[in-house]
């Protein structure tokens, strides 16, 4: 997922994508626990998502409430 992807979701979007990201992470978290986790990359790749949708997330809340 690239960050121009996640600039161009809504709000409702944006939190819909998180709460999905941290149960992949979780479902992953799991899998490496009982050893039948096929790529363990894919742990770092589903964080930085989520770091990003986060970070997209508050720069969009920064810039409402400063227009408000």
């Amino acid at each position: 997922m690239k960050a121009t992807e996640v600039r161009e979701m809504t709000a409702a979007e944006l939190e819909s994508k998180l709460k999905d990201l941290k149960e992949e992470l979780f479902n992953l978290r799991f899998q490496l626990a009982i050893n039948q986790l096929d790529n363990p990359m894919r742990i770092s790749a589903v964080k930085k998502d989520i770091a990003r949708v986060k970070t997209i997330m508050r720069e969009q809340e920064l810039s409402g409430s400063a227009n408000a």
